[in-house]
């Protein structure tokens, strides 16, 4: 049965239970044949004869009575014989039920004890069932004679005569009926599933394009609408893998040929003084410091999406990491002669990995100070806001389009296509900020227009949140 496919054991219950009903309608049938119409007979005959005997206790079997009760055979639908002596009964009756005599030892007993005696079975000679029973006639001395009634039983077929022909009509009209639903529903679910199943080829084999058209609701059409999912998901991970392996091979190339031509000169002695050697040895060693960077980034983007690093939570004071981060870019901001509006709440506590939120709010800043232009504005606000403590970052600078606004913290993802080797650093670092906010259980989200580009992230205050729960 495992080695069946799945239509085939559909196939297979489907015919069982095809002649299940077969079989229980037989059965049926059979038990209507034998509880109801051969229980009624005997019934039938049990209260014929026990009413034609009792009208003759304690009497005499008069030529007169036995002339009524052969009137009685002709106008009803039993056979009736009424012998004086039992032994008589074998020459009105010189049948065997079921190849033994009539009468046996047994049935005399019970009929010197007053009682009836049922007499069931297949006659030979009349190819037919019978049933019928032998009633002793009492009179003031004893026994006076015998009544047997009996009537050859109907065959099945004659009983059913005239339900044969509906159930027959009926019957083929169910299995026509049944046959186109079970038609309609075989193309209905199988007709998708072989299609799902030769899309699915085509989907192991590279090809992702390939999409299920229906407008099913039902769970075919779940299940179609799921694969398409899963196959559009799975062309948006090739397309992103594909620029994710072009844009590494692009941060690799441009370190890479850098080391190597300046080696080379070193090594040829392609230089014209010492000072121009040590250029190519200081730009050797920018290129290396870039590599590692770019290395240490995708290893720690790694661990961080894959759950790897553990959080070393703490309460923290996070107005203090904000003042200690814009110290760093004091000089930067002076260069660009930024003007710094801040409206912090100094009190506020987060609890989170210190390190890791100061990595946070360091990249962001970073990123607002870049690519600000010079003598713009750079605004910076923490402040709790129901359950959540929320930083945000306004610069005046570059616009991002609407497109990209989504795919900001992409693998070396750069909403600045043309920004250069010196400002762009490795394209990880907001991917790594993503991640980081993401154990932190945070929220990430960015807006920008002609006014500016602002950053926000939201911390659950669980500080907060605990206070609450022991208030309550």
């Amino acid at each position: 049965m495992r080695k069946l496919t799945l239509s085939k054991k559909i196939l297979v219950v489907l015919l069982s239970s095809l002649a299940f009903t077969i079989l229980f309608s037989f059965f049926f049938i059979h038990f209507l044949y034998s509880k109801l119409y051969l229980a009624s007979i005997e019934e039938s005959i049990v209260y014929q004869g026990k009413r034609t005997a009792s009208h003759y206790h304690y009497g005499e079997l008069s030529d007169e009575i036995i002339e009524k009760i052969q009137w009685y055979n002709v106008v009803s639908e039993y056979e009736v014989i009424v012998v004086d002596q039992l032994d008589d009964l074998s020459s009105y009756f010189p049948y065997k039920i079921n190849y033994e005599n009539l009468v046996d030892n047994e049935d005399r007993e019970s009929l010197d004890k007053g009682a009836y005696i049922m007499k069931k079975g297949y006659v030979e000679e009349l190819d037919r069932e019978i049933i019928g029973a032998i009633f002793p006639i009492k009179g003031e001395t004893g026994l006076i004679g015998f009544i047997y009634i009996y009537v050859p039983l109907a065959a099945i077929q004659d009983v059913f005569r005239e339900s044969i022909p509906i159930l027959l009509i009926v019957g083929i009209l169910f299995f026509f009926i049944l046959f186109l639903l079970l038609n309609r529903t075989w193309q209905s679910l199988f007709g998708p599933m072989q299609e799902l199943q030769r899309l699915s080829t085509e989907v192991s084999k590279g090809n992702y394009g390939t999409r299920i058209e229906t407008d099913r609701e039902d769970e075919i059409g779940q299940l179609a609408k799921a694969f398409n999912s899963m196959s559009l998901s799975l062309e948006e991970q090739e397309k992103r893998k594909k620029e994710f392996t072009s844009n590494l091979v692009h941060e690799l190339r441009t370190p890479l040929t850098y080391i190597g031509g300046y080696t080379h000169a070193l090594k040829e002695k392609i230089y014209s003084s010492p000072e121009e050697a040590r250029g190519y040895l200081t730009t050797i060693e920018k290129e290396t410091v870039r590599l590692n960077k770019l290395i240490n980034d995708l290893v720690e983007l790694n661990h961080l999406q894959e759950d790897l690093y553990v959080l070393v939570e703490e309460p923290i004071v996070i107005a203090q990491i904000i003042w200690d981060t814009l110290d760093l870019f004091h000089i930067h901001m002076s260069e660009k002669e930024l003007e710094l509006k801040t409206d912090i709440e100094e009190d506020l506590i987060l609890i989170g990995d210190s390190k890791r939120i100061q990595q946070v709010f360091y990249n962001i800043i970073d990123n607002a100070v870049k690519y600000s232009v010079d003598k713009g504005k750079l605004h910076i606000q923490l402040k709790s806001t129901g359950d959540y403590i929320e930083f945000k970052v306004t610069n005046e600078g570059i616009v991002i389009p609407e497109n990209d606004l989504d795919r900001i913290g992409e693998r070396f993802f750069r909403a600045d296509k043309a920004r250069n080797r010196t400002t762009g650093g490795t394209g990880l670092g907001l991917s790594i900020v993503k991640e980081i906010i993401r154990l932190h259980e945070g929220v990430f989200s960015i807006q920008s227009d002609t006014t500016g580009t602002t950053v926000t992230i939201r911390f659950v205050n669980k500080m907060k949140e605990g206070m609450n729960n022991e208030n309550e």
